[in-house]
């Protein structure tokens, strides 16, 4: 079983950066990884930011490479896909002043839900999950002006470009407003499929649109023959649970370093 569970992780891995390739607007290879970058989301740090997908760089290396790709960039990011290789670098990357964060990758373990409360779940543009959105951002980043909103919300449109098939589902209210979605990447000749970014308006929340959007997220994945489902979860967060009691299981992890 625990051959079965690293060659799962092996491909979600494979896959995550992958999916970052695809949707760079540029990247830049590095020892043991890659920096990408998209000059139309300047201020973006997960579409402008450094990724290790291979345990070859020496650790101790990696801070002094990212300021030389990253250059005049007012920000730094690095997300290490090994966990256990991403623990080598934790003292090296926290000398250099960097924050350290631990995600869970958690595997679909459970049955595929079927719909039972009568909700549609379907797929919607972006413009319909726009305000709700961008009023999210506004509440995490209170500082930020209009321009860095729009380009909080804009930036989803890269995704488009990371994976075979990307879907983004909504769940409404009975007067049509979008009350919960997430984004679906769906990569059928490779049989995975990742769940990100599943969010409820304000408004809308402890009503089940969540677990809604989820079951149908889940059910896209499983007819695209996704045998592969997960998603990434903070370690230290709510969420988590919420997802386990769900039918997913953590199976590894993987660690991102900030500094601004």
């Amino acid at each position: 079983m625990r051959d079965v569970a690293e060659g799962e992780l092996r491909r979600i891995r494979a896959f995550l950066a992958g999916f970052a390739r695809r949707r760079a607007g540029r990247t830049v290879e590095l020892p043991g990884g890659f920096a990408v970058f998209d000059d139309r989301f300047a201020d973006s740090w997960s579409h402008n930011q450094v990724l290790v997908d291979r345990a070859e760089a020496e650790p101790a290396a990696l801070p002094g490479l990212v300021d030389e790709v990253m250059g005049e960039r007012p920000f730094r990011l690095v997300t290490v896909l090994d966990g256990a290789f991403g623990e080598a670098c934790g003292e090296p990357f926290r000398r250099a002043g960097y924050r350290h964060s631990t995600y869970l990758v958690m595997q679909h373990t459970g049955p595929v839900p079927t719909p039972d409360d009568g909700r549609t779940v379907e797929e919607v543009d972006l413009e319909a999950i726009r305000a709700p959105l961008a009023a999210s951002w506004r509440a995490t980043l209170p500082e930020a002006g209009d321009e860095v909103i729009r380009m909080l919300v804009d930036r989803r449109r890269a995704d488009r470009r990371g994976a075979e098939h990307v879907r983004l589902l909504g769940a409404r209210t009975p007067d049509g407003e979008v009350a919960a979605w997430t984004d679906l990447y769906l990569e059928p000749a490779l049989g995975i499929a990742q769940i990100e970014d599943l969010m409820t308006a304000e408004a809308h929340r402890r009503r089940g649109h969540a677990d809604a959007v989820l079951a149908g997220a889940l059910r896209r994945a499983a007819d695209a023959d996704c045998g592969t489902r997960f998603l990434i979860a903070e370690s230290d967060d709510w969420p988590r649970h919420w997802y386990a009691h769900r039918g997913f299981e953590a199976v590894g992890h993987t660690h991102g370093f900030e500094r601004t």
